[in-house]
This record gives structure tokens, sequence and C-alpha cells, in this order.
């Protein structure tokens, strides 16, 4: 007969225990990460959001390349070589501070980076990977356009030949890190089909003014590309793809990221919502003694619970076979709409202290309505789960 073990104390934010599911490498990762935000982001994130500006975003941008956060699932350049689950918790941690703090990374690392380390040249990975895995140098990633979003292949940005030279001319839309990047991955059709540039801010005639009256995201940098005829090498090109397999891929990677880092935004309003509600008496007791608020406490929880457990399982497939584009919508679509609710939830929990900034959630609930439909329209990812489960293209 086995003895009797004495219960382990609840952990209100992970009742079903999924830390347990981490190692304990992968644990001090999330751990370092958290241990930094707090530090370094928490005291300040409100003030940034209401002033729609990151103070010092370099000085920020290169503390996080020292944590080893920049294409931090990248191999050698001067990244850390760390697996898909770790980016995972890292940008779950990050989002829990500001879905704009987890942008700056993700575009850095898994559209900017990621586009580079797959289809770059060497001279192209030496010269630029080292400077934005140390946050000395930052990136940004151009396809969408004003008048192109959900279908990428209709994009007007083009790129000629003249001579030894390329010469770009066209615009891009709702870039982050635009106006303080210091290269552009940019997409643009050619005659020999869609391909990516990589393009040094300060060449003549590339402009990034930044797009301001956002009420979302806005401790983030956004901004329009604007090129001119800009003239660039030959050798600018990136060599290794054609056609939108090459900014798709970059897509699913800051995707894959996304499904993580939404569960980390719904967590810090969950626990707000927890907190707040063992806090505040109305009627001569606590709220959460109140059936009503234990409903939507326990219907948070529940969500969160299966979005993580969602997000860490597609982590591991990532790391032992790689994902496919409908197994990272699944993750994309559901987090994310499932993150947003929660942070609703969390909000009447709040009654009108939740649209104070005095409290996270409705800045994250803010964010998460531009995470609901960037890098991937819900009516996007939806289609794509159909096609994979009907083997019809519905939005062809």
């Amino acid at each position: 007969m086995h003895a009797q073990r004495s219960p382990r104390p609840a952990d209100p934010l992970d009742l079903v225990e999924l830390d347990t599911l981490l190692t304990p490498d992968e644990r001090a990762v999330r751990d370092s990460v958290r241990t930094f935000c707090d530090r370094r982001v928490d005291p300040h994130i409100a003030e940034w959001f209401e002033r729609g500006e990151i103070e010092d975003i370099r000085g920020l941008t290169k503390e996080l390349g020292e944590l080893g956060l920049l294409g931090m699932h990248l191999e050698g350049y001067g990244c850390a070589g760390m697996s898909a689950v770790d980016y995972g918790l890292a940008c779950l941690e990050l989002e829990a501070t500001d879905s704009g703090l987890r942008s700056l990374v993700s575009v850095q690392g898994s559209l900017a980076m990621f586009a580079i380390h797959a289809f770059g040249s060497e001279q192209q990975k030496e010269e630029w990977l080292p400077a934005l895995a140390a946050g000395t140098a930052i990136g940004c990633f151009g396809l969408t356009e004003p008048d192109s979003g959900s279908d990428p292949g209709s994009m007007r940005t083009g790129a000629r030949r003249d001579g030894d030279d390329w010469v770009l001319d066209g615009r891009k839309m709702w870039i982050t890190n635009g106006s303080v990047a210091d290269v552009a991955v940019v997409w643009a059709r050619t005659d020999d089909g869609i391909r990516g540039f990589v393009v040094p801010t300060d060449t003549p005639g590339f402009s990034a003014p930044a797009i301001k009256h956002k009420m979302s995201l806005r401790a983030s940098v956004t901004s329009e590309l604007v090129l001119d005829s800009v003239r660039l090498p030959g050798t600018a090109v990136l060599p290794e793809v054609r056609g939108l397999k090459g900014p798709l891929s970059c897509l699913n990677e800051a995707r894959y990221g996304i499904a993580w880092g939404a569960m980390g935004a719904a967590r810090s309003s969950f626990r707000a919502a927890l907190a707040y509600a063992g806090d505040r008496v109305q009627f001569g007791r606590p709220i959460s003694s109140f059936q009503l608020t234990q409903g939507k406490l326990t219907d948070m929880a529940l969500e969160l619970a299966k979005g993580t457990l969602l997000a860490c399982h597609l982590g591991r497939i990532k790391d032992d076979r790689g994902l496919r584009p409908e197994q990272v919508s699944y993750g994309k679509l559901n987090n994310t709409r499932a993150a947003l609710e929660i942070c609703r939830t969390a909000r009447t929990v709040l009654g009108a202290n939740g649209i104070s900034l005095e409290y996270p959630v409705i800045r994250h609930a803010n964010n998460l309505e531009s995470i609901l439909t960037y890098e991937g329209t819900v009516e996007m990812h939806t289609l794509m789960i159909g096609q994979a489960l009907t083997g019809q293209a519905a939005f062809r």
C-alpha cells in the first residue's frame, strides 16, 4: 500500500499544475523574463501606454538583447539557440506585461531576424543578425499595405531591376518598430515573383512616418513605410526564397509566439480580477463570495488553463517535428479569442475600476483587439482550419 500523501496547497493561478509540464531549465527561462519585466517595464508600462510611446526604446531593446530574448529560437550569429517552448514562455511573460513589449521582441526575432536567418545570404546574416540579436540594431518587417492585408499576393509595392541594382517603390502600413528600425525586411513584387529585400533604413528614399491616434498597442512603435525610388545593390535581395512562401513562413513563426503571448495578457487580467474580487466588499462581504463572481472567475481560469495547455502542446510539437500552418492557426485563433474574452470578463469584475490604467485589464483588452486581427484575422485563421478539415480553400 502507498502511504497517503498530504494534499499540496492549491495555486489559484494554476489549479491544474501546468507548471509541472515544464523542465527546470524552462522554468528558469520563464522566471528570468518575468523578473526582468517586473523590474524594468511593469513600473512604467501604464504611463507609456497612456503617453503612446516607449521611453528609451533603444536602451530597452539592448537590455532585451543582453537577456538573450531577440531571435532566441535561432541558431548562430549571436542568437541564443533556445527551444520553441522557451521562446513561447518568454512571449507569455512579455505579453503579461504588455502586448507592445512582446510585439517588439516578436517582430525583431520572428519576422525580421527569421527572414534573414532562413532566406538571407551569408553576407546578410553576418552583417545584421549579430547586431539584431544584441539589440544594438532594431529591425522591422514590411508586408502589409494600405490596400493589401489578408491578401498579400495583391501587394502593389514593386521592385525593378536597373543595371545591377534594384529600385523599390511602394508603401507598407501598420509596421511595428518601423520608425525606429535600422533595417527593414521589405517584400515586393518583381518580374520574378514576390521577393524579399534587406533595406537599411538610412537608404535615400526610405522614410517611416509614425502612425498616431492609436487606441491599442500604444506602448509600441507603429509606422508606415514609404519607399520612393529606393535604390539597393543586387545583393540586397534575399536569395533563398521566391513567392509568398517567404513572408508566410515568417508570419507562422510570429503567430506561434502570439498563441503564448495572448495567454500572458489573459493571465495578468485574471490575476487582477481575482485579487480585486477578494478585496472589494459589497453588501458586507467580498464580491468573490458571490456565486456570479465565482462563475466568472471559474470560466476565466478554465479558458486560461486550456489556452496555456494548447500553447505548450504546440511548442512541444514544434520542437519535435515542426508545426503545420493549420496548427499555428489553431493556437492563434483560439488563444487570442479566449484571451480577449477573459479580459472583457475581468473588466466586469472590476466594474468602473476596470477602465482605469491603475489596473492592467483595459490596457490588455485594448491591445488584444489588435492581436485578434493582426498577423491573420479571425476569418483567415478560421478558413485555414476549415481548409485543413475539408480540403477546400474557401478564400480563393
